[in-house]
């Protein structure tokens, strides 16, 4: 007679023993977001305003918690998944706060230039990077992070080119400061400078990271610069899909990541066979799809909001995942070249784009 002890294993069960798996380390990156969404909320209430966003606090507190406890074997499943997937399923549904309506309203010599400007930005960002001896991936963060949206284009870059996340968090940390120094310091410039509210409008959508903090830059100089600056700044958060795209063709032939001990760090994608999957990310057709569905009219517009919230939330986090894997040790000893590097991009990013002002005649 057959013996009873022994069940074949089905898929449904191998599916439920890797949910188990990826349980705990979930539930730790979520605990760890909602720390990060109550210290913003105490912010909101103690100063009026969240200086630093839950998507910051959240790299913040991960990183403390990973300074003070090394989380275990059974915690590693669920916090690489929450920074990986988690992170690429956000990205797709980021695609929803496009529109191709919202982008040719713009009208085509400024959307050109703004196609100009992050170019431009990026290789410049990029070759300061390089010429301070910034490791590859690190200066394509930095790059990339300045010259479009800050940390989303810095997260969904990240697993584009294969960036480790200690330069994930170093990138995201030192640009999220300077973002919150730009939207301090861009009205003062704006008055001084003496520009309209239109061309000021546009100068905070070329150069401020977030959406929300374009419109905190621009609101000292009218709605009009609120306007303009939220739809130069739609349109420069499309520049993420066509550079990662670029991107993820130039990814294999990146140099491979060197450990201290001059070793090659594991897993490095240093000769990726070139299939379709390679060539386009699987979340940057979904990103894609979804500008096409919210600008066919495909999705209703009562849908854009929730969607947005959610890609915040799933943001969040995986930052908080990524703050969970970083060696406060690796992210010290890039801190000078890193912030030097973010500093000269931004200055290098604010003059592109006066320039442009200048061509197009609204500075």
């Amino acid at each position: 007679m057959a013996s009873l002890d022994h069940h074949p294993v089905t898929s449904s069960t191998r599916r439920s023993s890797k949910a188990a798996r990826l349980l705990p380390g979930i539930g730790l990156c979520l605990a760890v977001t909602g720390a990060a969404y109550a210290l913003e909320a105490g912010e909101r209430v103690l100063a009026g305003k969240a200086w630093l966003e839950a998507l910051v606090l959240a790299i913040l507190i991960g990183t403390a918690v990973r300074s003070l406890w090394t989380p275990g074997d059974k915690w590693q499943d669920g916090v690489a998944f929450s920074a990986k997937y988690l992170l690429e399923v956000a990205v797709v549904l980021l695609g929803a706060s496009v529109s191709a309506a919202t982008i040719l309203a713009a009208g085509l010599p400024l959307l050109v230039g703004i196609a100009g400007v992050v170019a431009s930005a990026i290789l410049l960002s990029f070759g300061i990077g390089w010429l301070l001896g910034l490791p590859t991936r690190m200066a394509l963060l930095v790059a990339c992070g300045n010259s479009i949206c800050g940390n989303s284009a810095i997260a969904a870059v990240a697993p584009v080119i294969g960036a480790d996340s200690d330069d994930v968090a170093a990138s995201i940390a030192f640009t999220a400061v300077l973002g919150v120094v730009v939207v301090l310091g861009l009205p003062p410039l704006g008055i001084a400078l003496g520009m309209s509210g239109l061309a000021f409008g546009a100068l905070a959508g070329l150069t401020v990271y977030a959406v929300p903090q374009v419109i905190a830059a621009a609101s000292p100089l009218g709605a009009a610069a609120v306007q303009m600056g939220t739809l130069v700044k739609l349109v420069r958060v499309l520049m993420l899909g066509p550079v990662c795209l670029v991107l993820s063709l130039v990814a294999p032939r990146l140099a491979p990541q060197v450990a201290p001990d001059g070793e090659f760090l594991a897993g490095e994608p240093t000769a990726k066979r070139l299939d379709l999957a390679h060539l386009v990310p699987w979340f940057i057709i979904g990103f894609l799809a979804l500008v096409a569905c919210r600008s066919l009219g495909l999705l209703p517009t009562t849908a854009v909001a929730p969607i947005g919230r959610v890609a915040t939330l799933l943001t969040v986090v995986s930052m908080a995942a990524l703050g969970l894997g970083v060696d406060v040790r690796t992210v010290a000893k890039a801190g000078a070249r890193v912030t030097t590097a973010v500093v000269l991009s931004l200055l290098g990013l604010g003059a592109i784009s006066l320039v442009l002002l200048a061509i197009l005649d609204l500075a």
